[in-house]
């Protein structure tokens, strides 16, 4: 037994290198040991882990994931070693307190859930800017039943409309080569025939190519005071006769033209107007007529600005949608020129001689319209 014990002992005793080497492996593991909680960290993510950086931006593992890893690790092959880690390795970790890795981690997860909100609130916003941007209504639509409505090329007939209305406009300075007739005689002649108009109650197209006949003709052909008004039996037949066929040969007999009275049933149309609305801008263009200096405005745009003016007067701020836009041609800031020019003229159309616009629609059968109060917060926004 004794030299049994002798010659265990002699077996197991080890050799000067190899009590080298155990000595050197059980001081290392002495100055492993605060390093064990990093290796922890570490060896969960051995198996198909990237290198160190990687572990630091690695999210914290769910119980399904971290199942699943376990099971991977005992079904991998044997030929799947752990990597070994070098020392080198550890300084890098001594360098970095696992408290700050940690902290990185969740710092890196709310910098990445903070952007993905921000992108979803973005994507929300563009999303709701779709939903409630303005749209473009078809206002044919509803005629699309309707023969007299002629939906299939009404667009085109405007589009003609725009270019001859060209042919309508007349030089706003042409009252300067006349000699004997002026800017005050104009607007008298023109409130006369409104009243004349109103009572034996004709088409409003008869109003509108009656005044732009009138400018057109005073615009080529010079006129004697006297003659600017032929009516009521003051005149021969035969003088009223050669008055109309001057007028046909000085303008071509180019009669029938695009006036105000063309658009303005379209824009009306375009911008859902009611009763109320399309009285008042029909009262507020009327107006317009009387006014010499209005001349320098094109028909179309003329009606676009009296409907402008005719919201702001009925609803206190303009109304002027896409779709009005789109049908005008105009913008809001293009027609708020004339549109307060308008105004100044609502606001005496009750004062002076000239009354008779006013009193025309100051009447049941035109609902009242010249009883409106007028736009006032367009002259007075005015710098």
């Amino acid at each position: 037994m004794v030299l049994s014990n002798q010659n265990t002992s002699a077996q197991i005793k080890p050799t000067n290198a190899q009590e080298a080497e155990m000595m050197g492996a059980r001081k290392f593991r002495m100055e492993s040991i605060p390093y064990r909680k990093a290796l922890s960290v570490l060896n969960q993510n051995l198996v198909g882990a990237n290198p160190f950086p990687c572990v630091v931006n690695k999210r914290v593992l769910s119980e399904k994931n971290a199942s699943q890893m376990a099971l991977s690790r005992r079904t991998c092959p044997e030929d799947t070693k752990k990597p070994k880690t070098s020392v080198e390795e550890f300084t890098i970790w001594e360098d970095i307190p696992l408290s700050d890795v940690e902290d990185q981690s969740v710092s890196m997860s709310l910098e990445q859930t903070e952007t993905e909100i921000t992108k979803e609130d973005q994507m929300e916003e563009v999303e709701m800017k779709d939903i409630f941007e303005e749209t473009i209504m078809d206002i044919d639509s509803c005629d699309a039943k309707n023969p007299f409505a002629v939906v299939d090329y009404v667009e085109d007939l405007y589009a003609y409309y725009r270019k001859m209305e060209d042919c309508s406009c007349v030089s706003p300075g042409y009252m300067a080569q006349q000699f004997d007739i002026n800017e005050r005689m104009r607007a008298i002649l023109i409130d006369w025939l409104i009243e004349v108009h109103h009572k034996f109650d004709l088409r409003d197209e008869t109003l509108f190519l009656t005044v732009t006949l009138i400018d057109r003709f005073l615009a080529k052909q010079t006129v004697e005071r006297k003659k600017l008004q032929l009516v009521d039996k003051a005149y021969t037949r035969k003088e009223v006769l050669q008055m109309e066929w001057l007028m046909l040969h000085t303008l071509q007999f180019t009669m029938s033209l695009p006036t105000a009275h063309v658009f303005i049933r379209r824009f009306l149309k375009a911008s859902q107007s009611d009763k109320k609305l399309e009285l008042l801008s029909f009262y507020l263009i009327e107006l317009c007529l009387v006014e010499y200096e209005m001349l320098k405005y094109s028909p179309s745009f003329l009606a676009a600005a009296a409907i402008y003016t005719a919201q702001c007067t009925l609803f206190g701020v303009g109304q002027w949608c896409k779709t009005c836009e789109w049908h005008t041609s105009y913008s809001e800031d293009e027609l708020m020129e004339c549109s307060r020019l308008i105004v100044g003229f609502h606001q005496k159309a009750a004062t002076g001689k000239l009354t008779g616009v006013y009193r025309k629609y100051n009447t049941s059968k035109l609902g009242y319209s010249a009883k409106c109060e007028p736009a006032h917060f367009l002259v007075q926004s005015v710098p």
